[in-house]
Protein backbone atom coordinates (compact mmCIF):
# COMPACT_ATOMS: atom_id res chain seq x y z
CA UNK A 1 0.00 0.00 0.00
CA UNK A 2 0.92 3.69 -0.72
CA UNK A 3 0.43 6.79 1.72
CA UNK A 4 0.77 10.42 1.16
CA UNK A 5 1.65 12.36 3.84
CA UNK A 6 1.21 16.34 3.62
CA UNK A 7 2.39 17.95 6.77
CA UNK A 8 4.62 21.19 6.40
CA UNK A 9 5.76 20.79 9.66
CA UNK A 10 9.00 18.64 9.43
CA UNK A 11 8.94 17.08 13.07
CA UNK A 12 5.01 16.05 12.75
CA UNK A 13 5.46 14.58 9.38
CA UNK A 14 8.23 12.75 10.45
CA UNK A 15 6.33 11.08 13.27
CA UNK A 16 3.64 10.32 11.13
CA UNK A 17 5.71 8.77 8.63
CA UNK A 18 7.57 6.50 11.81
CA UNK A 19 4.46 5.08 12.49
CA UNK A 20 3.40 4.22 9.60
CA UNK A 21 6.10 2.24 8.66
CA UNK A 22 6.26 0.54 12.24
CA UNK A 23 2.86 -0.10 11.34
CA UNK A 24 4.06 -2.08 8.12
CA UNK A 25 3.23 0.66 5.96
CA UNK A 26 6.50 1.24 4.49
CA UNK A 27 5.79 2.99 0.63
CA UNK A 28 5.47 6.50 2.51
CA UNK A 29 5.94 9.67 0.83
CA UNK A 30 5.58 13.15 2.01
CA UNK A 31 4.37 16.50 0.70
CA UNK A 32 5.02 19.95 2.61
CA UNK A 33 2.44 22.29 0.39
CA UNK A 34 -1.04 21.86 -1.05
CA UNK A 35 0.25 21.90 -4.27
CA UNK A 36 3.31 18.97 -4.02
CA UNK A 37 0.29 17.44 -2.76
CA UNK A 38 -1.52 17.43 -5.65
CA UNK A 39 1.68 16.50 -7.71
CA UNK A 40 2.66 13.40 -5.60
CA UNK A 41 -1.03 11.98 -5.70
CA UNK A 42 -1.11 11.98 -9.47
CA UNK A 43 2.62 10.71 -9.71
CA UNK A 44 2.18 8.06 -7.16
CA UNK A 45 -1.49 7.17 -6.83
CA UNK A 46 -1.37 6.95 -3.38
CA UNK A 47 -4.36 4.26 -1.22
CA UNK A 48 -4.62 6.93 1.42
CA UNK A 49 -3.51 10.76 1.99
CA UNK A 50 -2.71 11.74 5.81
CA UNK A 51 -3.34 15.52 4.99
CA UNK A 52 -3.37 18.82 7.53
CA UNK A 53 -5.15 21.82 7.08
CA UNK A 54 -3.36 24.10 8.10
CA UNK A 55 -0.40 24.24 4.76
CA UNK A 56 2.37 26.86 3.90
CA UNK A 57 2.05 28.37 0.49
CA UNK A 58 -1.37 30.10 -1.32
CA UNK A 59 -3.15 26.61 -0.67
CA UNK A 60 -4.32 24.51 2.63
CA UNK A 61 -4.70 21.19 2.86
CA UNK A 62 -8.75 21.75 2.06
CA UNK A 63 -8.27 23.42 -0.79
CA UNK A 64 -5.71 20.23 -1.73
CA UNK A 65 -8.16 17.66 -0.59
CA UNK A 66 -10.68 18.88 -2.77
CA UNK A 67 -8.55 18.85 -6.01
CA UNK A 68 -7.76 15.25 -5.49
CA UNK A 69 -10.55 13.88 -4.90
CA UNK A 70 -12.30 15.84 -8.08
CA UNK A 71 -9.31 14.67 -9.66
CA UNK A 72 -8.19 11.51 -8.51
CA UNK A 73 -10.76 9.69 -6.04
CA UNK A 74 -8.33 9.40 -3.70
CA UNK A 75 -9.20 8.97 -0.13
CA UNK A 76 -8.28 11.30 2.60
CA UNK A 77 -7.85 11.54 6.54
CA UNK A 78 -7.36 15.12 7.83
CA UNK A 79 -4.72 15.07 10.66
CA UNK A 80 -4.93 18.26 12.63
CA UNK A 81 -4.70 20.44 15.27
CA UNK A 82 -7.72 22.60 14.18
CA UNK A 83 -11.10 21.69 15.66
CA UNK A 84 -12.26 24.71 15.35
CA UNK A 85 -15.76 24.17 14.07
CA UNK A 86 -15.90 26.05 11.07
CA UNK A 87 -12.57 24.37 9.73
CA UNK A 88 -14.06 21.01 10.41
CA UNK A 89 -16.93 21.57 8.97
CA UNK A 90 -15.53 23.09 5.94
CA UNK A 91 -12.90 20.41 6.07
CA UNK A 92 -16.10 17.78 6.42
CA UNK A 93 -17.63 19.38 3.25
CA UNK A 94 -14.94 17.96 1.27
CA UNK A 95 -16.44 14.23 2.49
CA UNK A 96 -13.26 12.90 4.24
CA UNK A 97 -12.55 9.42 4.62
CA UNK A 98 -11.43 10.74 9.07
CA UNK A 99 -10.48 13.25 10.68
CA UNK A 100 -7.82 12.98 13.63
CA UNK A 101 -7.38 16.17 16.00
CA UNK A 102 -3.48 16.24 17.09
CA UNK A 103 -2.31 15.21 19.15
CA UNK A 104 -2.31 11.75 17.70
CA UNK A 105 -1.49 8.29 18.57
CA UNK A 106 -0.80 5.30 16.82
CA UNK A 107 -4.71 3.88 17.30
CA UNK A 108 -5.73 6.94 15.44
CA UNK A 109 -4.02 5.84 12.51
CA UNK A 110 -4.61 2.26 12.64
CA UNK A 111 -7.87 3.60 13.09
CA UNK A 112 -7.87 6.25 10.20
CA UNK A 113 -6.46 3.62 7.89
CA UNK A 114 -9.10 0.60 8.63
CA UNK A 115 -11.97 2.81 8.13
CA UNK A 116 -11.14 4.95 5.07
CA UNK A 117 -9.40 1.40 3.42
CA UNK A 118 -12.37 -0.63 4.65
CA UNK A 119 -9.74 -3.58 6.11
CA UNK A 120 -10.43 -6.00 9.29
Amino acid sequence: MRFLVVEDDGIIAFDIVSRLKELGCGDVSVAATGAAAIRQAERLQPHLIFMDIALKGGMDGIEAAEVIRDRFGIPIVYVTAHSDPAVRNRAMATSPAGYIVKPFTTADLVCAIRSALRTP
